[in-house]
Order: structure tokens, then C-alpha cells, then sequence
């Protein structure tokens, strides 16, 4: 979009300021052109000019950050003062684009963005959902242990057996 603008900045200026050309021989034909006037113009030098002129008009970042600078260290969006809330003196998007250009000019760096929160840990869907497979890997390995907690069981019972019919005979 910026390079199309500066095509059809280039374009009227050239037009406006050269008019019609006439090549008269062949010493012309490398840009010179007659003017309604009679002066000479290059039509190089007029499209140096003109892009030496779209070249210095950038966005002045340097001057709107100094510029907005307390502003912007208040916070991304706005401040509390007294307990009421003030929003910033630059708007978002305006603040986006002065983000931007200081970090396509690579000079500096932006310290005015503030700290990424912590990822939620915390999943969606229905629990059920999400821990059945922990279950099935839960009972399997418990399966695999089956025999010996039967043979466990079946010892454990066996002893308090013994224990109460030792009681009885010593009653």
C-alpha cells in the first residue's frame, strides 16, 4: 500500500512538474525535458527529490515516544488515579503503530508491554472424560498384582482364623 501511494506521489509530481516532454535529439532522451517555461528539468532529479522528501516524512516515532513516554510506562491500557480509572492519552491503535515502528527501526527495544500472564493448566471437557484413561492403566497394573493380593487375602484369614479358634481353646 505505501509503495503504491508513493508510485502515484512520484507519478503527479512528475507529470505536474515536467508537463509534456519533447526529445528533441538523442542528448534528451535520457530525461531531460522542456518545460512550458523553457527551463530544463531532469526527470531524475525530480524523482530523487520526491523520494528523498516521502524518505524523511516517516512516522516520527523518535519524537512521539519521547513525546509519550510517561504515558506509556502507566500501563498497556490505562491507570487508577484516585481511585478513578484514567485511560491513556494515546490511543490503542495509535500506541500499536509507535510499538511498531520502534521495533521495525531495530534502535530500541519496547519495555512498555506488560508481563504475560501464566498459562490456565487447567483443561476443558468433563473430568470423566479425562482421567478414564489413567483409570484403565490404573486397574490393568492392578490385575497384573491380582494373584499375589488373593494369596495375601487368603493368608490374612486363614491367621485371624487360627487366632480366634486359639481363644476358644483357652477359654
Amino acid at each position: 500500500m505505501v509503495i503504491r501511494s508513493l508510485k502515484f506521489i512520484i507519478i503527479t509530481l512528475l507529470k505536474s512538474s515536467i508537463g509534456h516532454c519533447k526529445f528533441e535529439d538523442d542528448r534528451q532522451q535520457d530525461g531531460e525535458c522542456l518545460q512550458a517555461s523553457g527551463s530544463k528539468l531532469m526527470a531524475g532529479k525530480v524523482a530523487s527529490s520526491v523520494v528523498k522528501a516521502i524518505g524523511q516524512y516517516q512516522y516520527p516515532w523518535r519524537e512521539k515516544l519521547t513525546k509519550y513516554k510517561d504515558e506509556l510506562s502507566k500501563g498497556a491500557w490505562g491507570y487508577w488515579h484516585l481511585g478513578a480509572w484514567k485511560p491513556l492519552g494515546i490511543s490503542a491503535r495509535r500506541r500499536a503503530r509507535l510499538r511498531k515502528e520502534v521495533l521495525m527501526a531495530g534502535e530500541e527495544d519496547w519495555p512498555y508491554d506488560p508481563e504475560r500472564k501464566e498459562m490456565k493448566t487447567r483443561r476443558k471437557g468433563h473430568k470423566v472424560d479425562r482421567i478414564a484413561a489413567e483409570k484403565r492403566e490404573n486397574t490393568a497394573k492392578l490385575m497384573e498384582k491380582m494373584p499375589e493380593m488373593l494369596l495375601d487375602y487368603k493368608k490374612r484369614r486363614w491367621e485371624k482364623k487360627m487366632k480366634e479358634e486359639e481363644k476358644a481353646k483357652d477359654k
